[in-house]
């Protein structure tokens, strides 16, 4: 399988993988055996339901507070240090 997939192994690492490898296709041919004739489809075994607030509208905070507690503002946005370089 390594040939077929293009990765080089050394004999060590062949008689270290091929072990665990017989080990995953054994398990792989035990779920393939299963009649699952009567299952249905699922991506989860357990049925999912999420927990969500009420969306209420409440009041923001003043933008002129929040920019107060800022190391550094302008124009009314957060300054925030050029990542990329050089503006265009």
């Amino acid at each position: 399988m390594a040939r077929l997939a293009r990765i080089a192994l050394t004999e060590d690492e062949l008689d270290r993988y091929a072990p665990q490898l017989a080990s995953v296709l054994e398990h792989a041919a035990q779920v393939a055996a299963l009649d699952t004739a009567g299952a249905a489809p699922t991506a989860h075994p357990f049925p999912l339901r999420n927990v969500l607030r009420p969306d209420e509208p409440r009041p923001s905070l003043d933008p002129q507070v929040v920019l107060a507690e800022a190391p550094a503002a302008e124009e009314g946005r957060f300054r925030v240090p050029r990542i990329l370089g050089e503006a265009p």
